[in-house]
């Protein structure tokens, strides 16, 4: 993937938090009020570059939380105006990573639960129910 055009792009891609954003500790902190363990930013598989937020290893659970902008939320998701063409093949590339990852894991006999940022603590069930916790 290219980098973007204008240097004010770059620097806010590169101001943008890779892990420990609102939405993951929100999740962390009620899963872990829940009493489950887990670990974070963590590759689910060996010699796999993609990081899982959270990993559950003996469960064989990975959890995403993908940002709305970033992933391409079909719900919140937008599509910027200026360097429109960048942006949709940087986000448009991020949906297809994801779904390699998906495809990766899922084939090697793990579950993988993707979270939206704006899911809030609904998506605290759809994981501790993955885990056999709920």
């Amino acid at each position: 993937m290219p980098t973007p055009k204008d240097a004010g792009t770059r620097r806010r891609m590169q101001a943008v938090k890779r892990r420990d954003t609102k939405p993951e500790l929100l999740l962390r902190s009620e899963l872990h009020r829940r009493g489950l363990r887990f670990f974070v930013d963590r590759a689910p598989l060996p010699k796999m570059r993609r990081r899982a937020d959270l990993v559950f290893p003996r469960k064989k659970v990975a959890v995403y939380v993908d940002g709305c902008f970033w992933h391409g939320c079909p719900i919140h998701g937008t599509w910027p105006k200026n360097n429109a063409e960048w942006w949709r093949a940087k986000i448009e590339g991020n949906q297809a990573r994801d779904r390699d990852t998906d495809k990766r894991l899922v084939d090697a006999g793990w579950t993988v639960i993707r979270v939206w940022e704006h899911e809030g603590l609904i998506a605290a069930d759809r994981v501790a129910s993955a885990v056999g916790a709920g």
